[in-house]
Parts: structure tokens; sequence; C-alpha cells
């Protein structure tokens, strides 16, 4: 039996096929070639078109029938990750009525904020574990207030796996960590936090059918099953966001166990049993993806917006005047040439948006120190992967003061983790204990799947193919040495008032 796992990014779409008999994926996809496009009508905006997500999805569906030749009709579950925050908003048929509001869109910022004081700290830290924000409640409230026709269309809000989801059985849904995510989650209840969208005056018949992580969730209709080559009766057992994914595809379920990923931003995930909030909102905690009315599991979440997407700027930059662009192998390589510290050049990450660390506020992004007789591009590379890694270290900082605990840290073979001197960087600096697995973000959603439909009965037997590929410790001298170009690093962040 066959589990299909798709992960939307803001970057690319991938397809992984599970073997649930072996508990091997078989093959994976990515589409498109190179990254999509995120629109910025203004400064500070950041928007997708859900359309060109499922038009990629499809294709994707395509390249595993035709270059891995799968027998698409072996599947019986599907799992979806997808980026988190963003806001999808649809008509009555499932079609968008306006571009998608990304995770990384700042315009929303003040009016969290607002609904934060207007219903009082106090109340929010108990209820929501923390401020609106920027997420999506905030996005839909500016849709409301700035685009009242628009927002009139409106049948549905959804996040963005779940349009996926909606595409391919033609039913509206929304999960419950989805709806934490969204700020929309009421931890002392269980429930929709309907005081967020009463303040926001909101109907709540916006909000689709609701429903668990894990399960019979939706059946893929006769019409797409028939169009992209399915058998009948195709399940949807599966949906998270991409981090509750990501730590799910490593095996993070219990509490204390923490997960990393450097994909178009960087993440820390750390798993707690508490309701644990932070009173000054720079992380945040949503409903994780094992949680039950019987044993509570939370993650807390920091996130870095300018990780992956930074290498790829970087990666454009020295490509410029090429045929060919310089690949990221080549990158890592040229970052291996340059002796820790980057002989004095620093860079911060921090040019995609607000960042949560920092209250939602901007931040100095950019380079310091540049000498143009002693650095070179490989001094520009190494520097940015040193302030990607600092720039989570940060973040780590402050969910250690807020009781993470966990010296071993799990992520996937993949993104800028393949880098061999960012993963040094990063337990050099952490002080932590690295572990690499054999899995990606679609991968982990085909475990799910296959978790969901019943296949798996426990969460133990989804992972009895999962392999620890490498486990990197941090070094003693190179760690005093990063710690001490770290807090000169951190000591020269500027915030935007």
């Amino acid at each position: 039996m066959y589990f299909l796992g798709i992960d939307l990014g803001s970057s690319s779409i991938k397809l992984s096929i599970l073997d649930g008999d072996k508990g091997l994926s078989i093959c994976s996809v990515k589409v498109p070639e190179n990254e999509m496009e995120i629109q910025a009508p203004r400064f500070g905006w950041a928007e997708q078109d859900p359309n060109m997500w499922w038009e990629y999805v499809k294709q994707g569906f395509g390249l595993l029938k035709e270059k891995n030749n799968i027998d698409l009709k072996k599947i019986k579950g599907i799992g979806i990750a997808y980026q988190m925050h963003g806001l999808v908003l649809t008509d009555d048929k499932l079609n968008p009525v306006r571009p998608s509001i990304i995770w990384c869109d700042s315009r929303a910022v003040e009016i969290g904020n607002k609904v934060y004081q207007a219903i009082g700290a106090e109340v929010c830290q108990s209820q929501i574990l923390g401020s609106p924000g920027n997420f999506t409640a905030s996005k839909l409230k500016w849709v409301k207030d700035n685009e009242p026709e628009v927002f009139k269309k409106a049948s549905f809000m959804m996040l963005p796996g779940d349009f996926i989801a909606a595409k391919l059985s033609g039913v509206p849904q929304i999960s419950t960590s989805g709806l934490s995510e969204a700020a929309l989650w009421d931890f002392s209840k269980g429930k929709i936090a309907s005081q967020v969208l009463d303040q926001m005056e909101i109907s709540i018949d916006l909000i689709p059918e609701v429903v668990p992580n894990f399960g019979h969730q939706a059946t893929v209709s006769a019409e797409m099953a028939a169009e992209l080559g399915l058998a009948s009766e195709v399940k949807i057992t599966y949906r998270a966001g991409d981090q509750p994914n990501n730590a799910f595809s490593l095996n993070v379920l219990k509490s204390g166990d923490i997960a990393t990923t450097a994909g178009t931003s960087a993440v820390m995930y750390a798993v707690t049993d508490e309701n644990t909030g932070d009173a000054q909102n720079r992380i945040n905690t949503f409903l994780h993806v094992n949680d039950t009315e019987l044993q509570k599991s939370n993650g807390v979440l920091l996130c870095i917006n300018g990780s992956g997407i930074t290498y790829q700027w970087l990666r454009k930059l020295l490509s410029y005047g090429r045929e060919e662009m310089v690949s990221y192998e080549k990158l890592n390589a040229e970052a291996s040439k340059v002796d820790p510290g980057s002989d004095g050049l620093r860079f911060y990450p921090f040019g995609n948006g607000v960042e949560r660390i920092f209250n939602n506020k901007e931040v100095n992004s950019g380079i310091e120190n540049l000498n143009f007789n002693i650095h070179k591009p490989a001094h520009l590379v190494r520097s940015a992967c040193e302030g990607i890694v600092f720039a989570m270290n940060y973040g780590f900082e402050v969910m250690k003061s807020l009781g993470a605990t966990g010296q071993v840290i799990r992520a996937g073979k993949e993104n800028l983790f393949l880098s061999p001197v960012f993963r040094e960087i990063f337990t050099s600096t952490t002080q932590t204990t690295l572990e690499l697995y054999n899995t990606s973000g679609s991968e982990g959603a085909a475990r799910g799947a296959a978790y969901g439909y019943g296949f798996y009965s426990q969460f133990e037997e989804a992972f009895n193919s999962l392999k620890c590929l490498d486990t990197i410790e941090p070094q003693k001298e190179l760690s005093l040495q990063y710690q001490e170009i770290y807090e000169e690093w951190k000591a020269n962040i500027k915030i935007k008032q």
C-alpha cells in the first residue's frame, strides 16, 4: 500500500511516496525546478497565488507517474504539510477571491497588537497563549477592513494546506492545530477562540469544518481522482503546518524533544506537555500534531524569516551574468575555505519581513565590516551561514529561558543542513548535539497519512525505518571561539522602532 505526502512550501512543493509495507519512501519529486516567486505589491507584503500552488501539485502528480513510473492507483491515503500562517480566502466554489497573504507578510502586525490590547494581555496569554500578532486571524481582519468588497465574496477562510485538500476533495476544512496557528484556538477550553473572532467582528461561519490532524478527514472526489490517475476512495488522512510536520517527520513527539529546520525560514521547535507561553510574544505555542483530549502536546516555535531565502539571494547575486546558476554545493564548498568569524565580516539575515523574536518589528539586515581588500565571495557565504545560525541561537536562548532543556536537536539532512560548514557553526554556536535523519517534510506527511489511515496503529511503527545518518557534537575550542563572535554579533543588532 502506498501513501502520498505533499509538502507545500513558499519556495517549492515536494511530493513523496511511502511504501507502507516497507516503511520506506520510494520516490520524491520537487516542483517547480526553480523557486516559486513571492509577490510583494508593497514593502512588507508577501503574497502567492493559491492556484499556482494547485497547478504545481498537479504537475507533481504527473512527474511521479511519468518520470518515476509509479502506479498512482496504489495510493490509499494522502497527507499534506504546508507553510504556516497563510490566509486563503475562497468563494463557495473554492475559488480564491484574492492572492494568499503568506507567513512572512507584515501588514497585519498593528491589527494583532490592537486586538491583544483590547482583549487584554492576561486573557490572551492564558487562553490563546500569546498575541494574535501577525498570524492568520489578523490577516483576515486586514482584508475585512481594507478590502471590504473582496471580503464579501469570501465563504471560507483556510490555511494553504487546507486549500490543497479542498481542491482534492471538494470539501473545505481546517484542523485544530491549524486554528492554533491562526491564533484562533482557545487552549484553556479546547475550542475555537470565539473571543478573538468577536473582537475582530468576524463571523464564525467563515471557518469551515474542523477536523483533527490524523484520521479520515475527506475523500478525493471522483472527478479529481480520474484527472490525477488515482483510484477511487483515496482518503485525506493527515494535515499539519510545515514545522509541526517537520517535528513529526523526525519522531519529535515527546516533551523535551527538539527539532530544527533551515528551509526558506529557520525554525527551532520544542515539544512540551504544558500550556507554555511567552509574555513578550517572541516565540509562539501551537497544538502539536499528536495533541489529544487525553494527552496535551504543544509545540513551542521560534522562527527566523531569513534562512534559505538568504542563501537563495546569495546564489542569485553570485550567479549574476552567468548562463548557469552557481550550485548550492559550490556555495557550501566556498564557505569551507574561510576561517570561523569570516575575517570580521558580519551578516544580519533579517531581510524577509518583521521578526517575531523582536516583537514583530523590522530589524537591521545586511553586511557589516566589509573590507574590499580582505573579503571575497567566500567570506560573504560563510558570514551568511554564521548570521543565520546566530539568529537561530538568539531565539534558542529565549526558548531556554522559558524552559526548553534539550541538548540534542534533530534535523533532516536537507536544505542548509546539507552543508558541513553550516552544521559545524550550528553545533558550536548552540552548544548542542545535532542528529541528522534520512527524512523530509513530504516523507513525514506520507508517514502521517499512513498513521492517519490506520495502516500503522502506533507512532513507533511509522518510524521503524527512520535512520540517524550522522551525529555532530560541538567542538570545545570552536564553541568558545563562536561564543565570542556571537556575542559581538548580538550586541550590534539594531531594532527599528
